[in-house]
């Protein structure tokens, strides 16, 4: 898959996941360390790149804007080393493919995953 990894991301795995067929960018490598969030949406959008993160931001700007793209893989795990992150990330690049490549948000926890289609309708009140 097309990816962008936002600062939070290792540089170690991105490698790893490029060794594993995907087309990773990371913001550092392309000298983009202080571009805000709305650019790095806007950016991944029109790359048709999903965006890598640990940054809760992303999806609170999907959400309150009801973008249908890009997907969004929030990490929130405690242990944020690349032994830890990596097999959980190959892990939902595969099996969340299909939601990823239509729009979507999956955050990786412990010891599971949540996915949620984009765009995220309002709630009625």
């Amino acid at each position: 898959m097309k990816c962008v990894a936002d600062m939070g991301i290792a540089l170690s795995t991105v490698h790893s996941l490029r060794q594993h067929g995907h087309d990773v960018r990371h913001l550092s490598e392309d000298g983009l360390q202080r571009l805000s969030d709305p650019l790095i949406l806007e950016m991944a959008r029109s790359e048709e790149r999903l965006v890598i993160t640990c940054d809760l931001d992303f999806a609170d700007l999907l959400a309150l804007d009801a973008y249908a793209s890009p997907s969004v893989i929030l990490l929130r795990l405690q242990n944020q080393t690349p032994t830890s992150v990596i097999p959980r990330l190959l892990h939902v690049l595969s099996e969340c493919r299909a939601a990823l490549t239509a729009g979507a948000i999956v955050t990786i926890e412990e010891a599971r995953y949540r996915l949620r289609h984009l765009p995220i309708e309002p709630s009625a009140q």
